[in-house]
């Protein structure tokens, strides 16, 4: 039986959301993120629209580098409740195609569609369907690669974007996939394909040109896996919650260093709050809460507790923060960045005890 997955993934998300509601920046760079502060500004840019990204502008990039490249560039502060609002608009629409939907980021989601369409020419045509009626309802855009494997689906989802389809057949993967180049592969960054070309190998063909067995003996386990990408073998099912994630997290950056506790406090409590409505929303628990403090010249330390049950309670959570942050020493250097990490997940126990009475050093 042939298995349709699809990969749907909103186009410059953000900035489509603030195209949409203002049409006078259509055309424009736009750039979501932190504020520049005409180049002295301190964070980085959230994402930003295909205009920004023709001076060079790229998600993660230092809002002062990004105002250097384009400072005629229309800069604009997240709207997170509005772009959580629009998600959720998108993703009923989306889950509305197949019960087996698997939502895994504020822009993207898998369907299957493997129960629903016969051959891919049904599929294609259910993601015409799926992208019209997103844009209408909606008002933005989506992209859409559909394969036999998630993350073939993934690569192709981006292969024509904006807003566009991509459909990579069983006996098109090899052909899809052989001339692009190794980063399109999950789990391979920056820092990998460095590696990986020290090796000679540059392009996905070249991976695919190899055996496994030598595969694993140049990388090992990510020597196998980008080897079953990039012959098809990718087995994972979509699903709502990917049990094998290890942890959720958010930091946030000062505009300027501080040692103003009630500030610190402050954004981490917001942090808290933002990290809490996921979980709720998707029924996860946790058992490790870790604080992340970077200082002044970007030194970086973390501090964590454990619960003995999983949870699920910003309250106790904030309590946690609280206790690690006065036990911390910052070395009378100001605090230039703060985080919130949730781990050792588990979805729904069936025992899940929502107040704690006490908690392990972990």
């Amino acid at each position: 039986m042939n298995r349709f997955i699809l990969h749907c993934d909103l186009d410059c998300f953000f900035a489509s959301v603030e195209e949409r509601d203002n049409p006078e920046y259509i055309g424009k760079p736009i750039i979501i993120g932190a504020d520049p502060k005409d180049g002295k500004g301190r964070g980085v840019v959230s994402t930003c629209n295909y205009d920004a990204r023709k001076f060079g502008l790229h998600s993660a990039m230092p809002i002062s580098q990004a105002y250097k490249r384009c400072p005629h560039g229309i800069y604009l502060h997240p709207n997170f409740e509005k772009y959580q609002r629009a998600s959720k608009e998108v993703m009923e629409i989306v889950n509305s195609y197949s019960d087996k939907f698997q939502q895994v980021s504020i822009d993207e989601a898998y369907l299957d569609l493997s129960d629903i369409c016969t051959d891919f020419n049904d599929v294609k045509e259910l993601a015409i369907k799926l992208k019209d009626e997103v844009q209408k309802n909606v008002g933005i855009t989506i992209s859409v690669g559909c394969a036999p494997t998630k993350s073939i689906a993934k690569i192709a989802s981006d292969y024509n974007k904006p807003n566009g389809i991509t459909i990579v057949e069983p006996n098109q993967i090899k052909d899809f996939l052989k001339n692009l180049d190794i980063t399109r592969i999950p789990g391979i960054g920056k820092k990998s394909k460095l590696y990986y070309n020290k090796k000679g190998i540059k392009i996905i063909g070249d991976i695919i040109n190899l055996t496994l067995p030598k595969m694993i003996q140049l990388f090992g386990k990510n020597g196998e896996w980008v080897w079953n990408v990039s012959n098809g073998f990718d087995t994972r099912e979509v699903k709502e919650f990917h049990g094998d994630r290890k942890s959720i997290s958010k930091e946030r950056t000062f505009y300027e260093d501080t040692d103003d506790l009630n500030v610190i406090l402050s954004k981490l409590e917001e942090i808290n709050n933002r990290i809490h409505k996921n979980l709720i929303k998707n029924k996860i628990y946790y058992k490790t809460v870790t604080l992340k403090i970077r200082l002044e010249g970007f030194i970086t330390y973390t501090r964590s507790k454990s619960f003995i049950h999983h949870v699920q309670d910003k309250n106790q959570v904030i309590k946690v923060i609280i206790e690690l942050l006065n036990q911390f020493s910052t070395m009378n250097k100001k605090v230039r960045l703060v985080g919130i990490r949730l781990s050792n997940l588990e979805k729904a126990p069936s025992v899940a005890q929502t107040t704690i009475l006490s908690y392990l050093e972990a």
